[in-house]
């Protein structure tokens, strides 16, 4: 009875749409057809059509005299974009169901095809239905497919949308549910891979004699392999398979197609240790690490066959030790601890959705904040924790006078400050600031960083201490460094003169060891340059070449010794790689496994392959290969493909 204006619009702007009529007509005619209706209760589709013909006749004619330049254009495409994102916005929540769907239509699939091949009765009704939908063009099993085809494709419709669209209000609003669309099909897609390994932690279970606790609650599986291992006292070498998990390590005997738990090793009390002094290049079982108790009494010497082996081992032992330990667990008061949340949640730093089914992310233990691994550092002050800090400094301000005060919790800008106070200050654990201004009722103040004394040692809680290396001789470096990639450099106390410090890198498949001079509160390694501080000196040739100080030395610190190293992590020796444009990350990212790339906010990676895993991209950045989440990067529109 009533013709909406706007759906005639869409039918003028895109004629084609007119074939819809055709589709209604012939829909009308199979409902009398095959379901037996009467065409008395129908509307005639003809009248139909004589209705918005005359309708769109008029319109057009009103569109000649009213609509004479491509500003108009623009003003049908405003209503749209503007009908269009909040609704995406909106039922972004409501869509994660499909992320239970996607992962269970494979089974679904199956069982489909089992019940088909069981009954002839049912197969013979299937294809019946797909004749009477449609002419038998698609059957049920095709059509299970359709949802998750749509829900993984709305993102790419809004980037088409995003490239065409001119307003910078609404090509904004539309880059908001493009990135809610992109989220959520990184979501679905981590639903599924989540469900996927579940079932290999449920085989792990099956298979493993006298395991009283699921598997489930130490997270995801790692590394699983053969091993020796030197319990005690006791030197001789057993032979045992080992499963990694990220909070537990099960050493189990093997019994043919089964395994017998022998010890269960609770990760969050153990340090993982390197020791190469037994190796031995061509002898096999003699690469080792030891895995020991916090307290340093008791351990584990572990024994793989092969130099890689060990390798691979030894950075997923880092790996599974940065996920219960994460580098910002305590930043801004927090502490936060890996957990696995029941209902959905999004991460309070960067407002994207937690992923996957079970430890999707962190928790505080003291306000609930959620966040992921790589936003830990980024989520606002805590709001459970202590203020008694903050009331002795004001106190001072009340007696007239300025303290000296030592900084407790780093500080990276975030919160930022009033725009009145003016730009933030980067305060790390240690530093001494003495205060400028400071008002008992205001939460902030203005103060100056004061060089400290001694500054050269990395201060403990910082997000830098994981460069530094401690107390080392030339000798240890080399052989921590010797299997490294080119680049690879640590940060060292010399054994010598304990207030020196060395930098060791690998360059051309050779050491190098630069020494840090010291003098008058400065740290430099050539006379142009010097900096207040080591952690100063550290950050500056990470991102400019020593060569300026070594001719021969054509190479920036690339990448910390304690950084995992794979196969998939570095580049091929040799090999040229075809890249398909670059991209700039938008948020921090940690890598859970081997296969994936760590980002940090503000890195330009070369995209080498889109066509992976859905949500998924392969990428290389300073000279490390990987996959990262697409949603995490931005790039110019005219390079989607």
């Amino acid at each position: 009875n009533k013709i909406n204006i706007d759906s005639l619009c869409l039918f003028i702007t895109f004629p084609f749409q007119f074939l819809c009529l055709k589709n209604i007509r012939t829909f009308l005619a199979t409902c009398c057809e095959k379901f037996g209706l009467r065409k008395s209760d129908l509307f005639e589709v003809f009248d139909l059509h004589i209705i918005l013909f005359h309708k769109a006749r008029t319109f057009t004619m009103f569109c000649v005299l009213q609509q004479r330049n491509d500003i108009q254009v623009g003003i049908f495409l405003y209503r749209y974009v503007t009908f269009i994102y909040p609704g995406f916005l909106h039922f972004t929540y409501r869509f994660l169901l499909y992320g239970r769907y996607c992962s269970q239509i494979e089974a679904a699939t199956k069982y489909l095809d089992q019940v088909s091949n069981i009954s002839v009765d049912v197969r013979m009704k299937l294809e019946e239905c797909s004749q009477r939908a449609n002419n038998g063009r698609f059957s049920l099993r095709d059509l299970l497919m359709v949802p998750m085809q749509r829900v993984l494709k709305y993102h790419l419709l809004l980037q088409e949308l995003t490239k065409y669209t001119l307003d910078p209000t609404e090509k904004e609003n539309l880059r908001q549910a493009l990135d809610a669309m992109r989220d959520l099909a990184q979501c679905v897609n981590e639903v599924k891979r989540d469900n996927e390994t579940l079932k290999q932690i449920t085989n792990f279970q099956l298979s493993i004699e006298n395991l009283s606790q699921s598997l489930a609650h130490f997270g995801r599986p790692k590394i699983d392999g053969e091993l020796k291992i030197i319990i005690g006292e006791k030197r001789s070498k057993l032979d045992r398979y080992g499963f990694l998990l990220d909070k537990a390590l099960l050493i189990c005997k093997r019994k043919g197609d089964s395994y017998e738990m022998k010890i269960f090793v609770d990760l969050c009390n153990y340090q993982v240790r390197d020791d190469s002094s037994a190796e031995k290049d061509k002898k096999k079982w003699t690469h080792m690490f030891i895995l020991i108790e916090l307290n340093g009494f008791s351990g584990f010497e572990l024994y793989f066959k092969t130099r890689e082996l060990k390798k691979k081992w030894m950075e997923q032992f880092e790996m599974a030790l940065s996920n219960i330990y994460p580098e910002n667990a305590k930043a801004n008061r927090h502490e936060f601890y890996m957990y696995s949340f029941e209902d959905t949640t999004s991460c309070k730093a960067c407002q994207m959705l937690l992923r996957g089914t079970f430890y999707q992310g962190y928790r505080c233990s003291k306000c609930r904040s959620p966040a992921h691994k790589e936003c830990l550092g980024r989520v606002s002050p805590c709001g459970k924790s202590s203020s008694g800090k903050f009331l002795v400094a004001k106190s001072f301000s009340l007696l007239g006078w300025l303290p000296k005060l030592e900084v407790c919790q780093e500080y990276y800008g975030v919160p930022p400050p009033p725009v009145a106070f003016g730009p933030p200050l980067r305060l790390s654990v240690g530093d001494i600031v003495e205060l400028n201004k400071a008002e008992a009722e205001q939460l902030w103040w203005q103060v100056n960083v004061i060089p400290r004394t001694v500054r050269g040692q990395p201060r403990s809680g910082t997000s830098r201490q994981w460069r530094y290396a401690g107390p080392m001789e030339r000798a240890e470096a080399e052989q921590i460094l010797a299997s490294r990639s080119d680049g690879t450099y640590l940060v060292r106390q010399r054994i010598k003169d304990a207030t020196e410090f060395a930098i060791s890198i690998k360059f051309n498949a050779e050491i190098k060891h630069i020494k840090i001079q010291t003098k008058e509160e400065l740290y430099r390694i050539t006379e142009k340059k010097a900096f207040k501080g080591l952690v100063d000196l550290v950050e500056f040739y990470q991102e400019n070449s020593l060569k300026d100080c070594f001719k021969t030395l054509d190479t920036v610190l690339q990448f910390s010794f304690k950084e995992p190293e794979s196969k998939i992590g570095s580049k091929p020796p040799g090999k040229s790689l075809k890249y398909f444009g670059s991209v700039k990350a938008r948020y921090n990212f940690c890598a859970r496994d081997r296969t994936e790339l760590s980002l940090s906010e503000g890195d330009i990676i070369k995209i080498l392959n889109k066509k992976g895993q859905p949500g998924w991209w392969k990428g290389e950045i300073y000279g490390r290969i990987g996959w990262f989440p697409a949603n995490y990067v931005e790039e110019d529109y005219s390079e989607y493909c």
